[in-house]
């Protein structure tokens, strides 16, 4: 029998503000990213309650997207 093992969670993107939240997804919606608004991780000390969350394939170019309009954010990964 083939056990398949978990994949690593993707890291999600948190923020300051709700409204870098808010923007965050309005920027990844017009880019045709497929990213949805979740509870923010506790672990992640962010100081707002949301946090992005999209496809692991889909986080480098979020990335670079919230970059290129100037949205701050941090990436929280709870894998080690």
């Amino acid at each position: 029998m083939h056990v398949m093992e978990p994949e690593s969670p993707s890291p999600v993107f948190t923020f300051d503000t709700t409204h870098h939240a808010l923007w965050a997804e309005e920027i990844a919606r017009e880019r045709k990213i497929p990213a949805e608004v979740i509870p923010a991780p506790a672990a992640a000390h962010a100081r707002c309650n949301l946090a992005l969350e999209t496809l692991p394939g889909d986080v480098a170019r979020l990335r670079e997207a919230l970059e290129a309009e100037a949205v701050p954010f941090g990436l929280y990964s709870s894998s080690p």
